[in-house]
């Protein structure tokens, strides 16, 4: 516990009702400053001193249970503040979750997550906790436990047990988010802080080649499927996705009529990803109904066509936000299997999944000379960064006749 700090529950004289009677208070002490914290309880100075005495009796003894457990839960709190502050104490003493350790604070985000229906990071940030418990094997990790050292050797012991350098990336990532959370409401100090220059870096994990050439896009589009089958339609929905600017399998499962313009043959959407964001300049992306595309849908869509109707039968109405994650992971997953199918039968030697479509959009757009700002735009990314770092790297062809351009003297 912080030393010079000291907790006591009081009745509070300075003030005596009409009735005689006076709140009871909880009192910290800490360097001689006094503050004092009301508590639900209005008694007069015998009844305290009832609820006070050593065996207190019927009433008094339930007061007394509920008065040790306010003070119980003040030393909890101060128990675990890093540097003790009455301005942190406050904040953490009037909400709800108390304590500061790493489980609390990411069991009420994730509560506050489920609460708005966001499946898919709720289980991404009960990963990251329950990933890094396994690795401490502590109870109880507190926020001083999380050292830039910490976290290089968490990062080695994912590696050792068969984790991608990505997958290190994406747990880390929510620890980091609730780190700076913790900061904003001044749960801890910003010393303890373990990201940054000269201290733990997450590492970008960044897969090469994942984008398919023109060739293999051919091969796909060719590729004999038992017309209406599962694979058939496996493939269909992979090429909507590369035709319409890579939309990912959540926005094409959650795709309406309303936001297909057969007059003017667009396609406008706002990715789910992006939807919950503050930021005031999110555009929606929009994406062309080109022959292909009208005929995958024609051919897969719901019909009546009806402006809030979903355009493929792959969600329906009505599905709780876990349900609509649990079909959308499956759906995801019936499209990689299929197409996984379909890239051996034809001695593909890239993996063919839902990310390569986005992927494979987005480079064959940069090798046909579009410029970054624009596959930006298309992409929905809220910078060129992000894009940069989906476009693919030229291939060796494509390197050797840049090369060969230094001696076009030689022509």
């Amino acid at each position: 516990m912080n030393r010079n700090v000291s907790t006591a529950i009081i009745l509070d004289k300075r003030k005596v009702r009409k009735d005689n009677k006076c709140l009871v208070r909880l009192r910290i002490t800490y360097e001689r400053v006094q503050k004092y914290y009301s508590t639900a309880f209005v008694l007069s100075e015998k009844e305290f001193d009832d609820v006070m005495s050593v065996r207190p009796k019927g009433e008094f003894k339930d007061i007394k249970l509920k008065l040790s457990a306010i003070e119980e839960h003040a030393l909890d709190i101060i128990k675990n503040m890093p540097e003790f502050s009455f301005d942190i104490f406050e904040k953490l003493f009037r909400n709800p979750r108390g304590t500061v350790t790493l489980a609390s604070y990411y069991n009420h985000y994730i509560t506050e997550l489920k609460k708005e229906g966001r499946a898919g990071t709720v289980q991404n940030y009960q990963s990251s906790i329950n990933s890094l418990k396994k690795y401490s094997g502590k109870k109880e990790l507190q926020f001083k436990d999380i050292t830039p050292t910490f976290l290089l050797l968490y990062e080695n012991w994912m590696l050792r047990e068969g984790h991608s350098i990505s997958t290190v990336g994406i747990y880390i990532r929510p620890l980091r988010s609730i780190f700076n959370k913790a900061i904003r409401e001044k749960a801890i100090s910003e010393l303890i802080y373990p990201f940054g220059k000269d201290k733990y870096q997450i590492p970008a994990g960044r897969n090469i080649k994942k984008a398919l050439n023109l060739s293999d896009i051919e091969k796909i589009y060719n590729y004999p499927s038992l017309p209406f089958s599962a694979e058939d339609r496996a493939k269909d929905i992979w090429f909507f996705s590369y035709l319409c600017n890579g939309i990912n399998v959540k926005d094409i499962c959650r795709l309406k009529y309303k936001n297909v313009n057969f007059s003017d043959g667009s396609i406008s959407f706002i990715r789910a990803k992006t939807e919950r964001t503050k930021r005031s300049n999110i555009k929606p992306i929009v994406g062309i109904i080109t022959d292909e595309v009208k005929d995958i849908i024609d051919k897969w869509g719901n019909k009546p066509i009806l402006s809030n109707t979903y355009v493929f039968p792959l969600l329906t109405e009505g599905l709780s936000p876990e349900e609509e994650f649990a079909r959308i992971r499956q759906v995801t997953k019936t499209i990689n299997k299929y197409m996984k199918r379909i890239a051996e039968e034809l001695k593909m030697k890239l993996p063919v999944t839902t990310y390569t479509a986005r992927h494979s959009y987005s480079t064959i757009l940069k090798q046909s000379g579009a410029s970054i700002e624009y596959i930006s735009e298309s992409l929905g990314h809220s910078d060129l960064k992000t894009t940069e770092n989906y476009l693919d790297s030229f291939d060796l062809e494509s390197k050797r006749e840049v090369v060969k351009k230094l001696l076009d003297f030689k022509k």
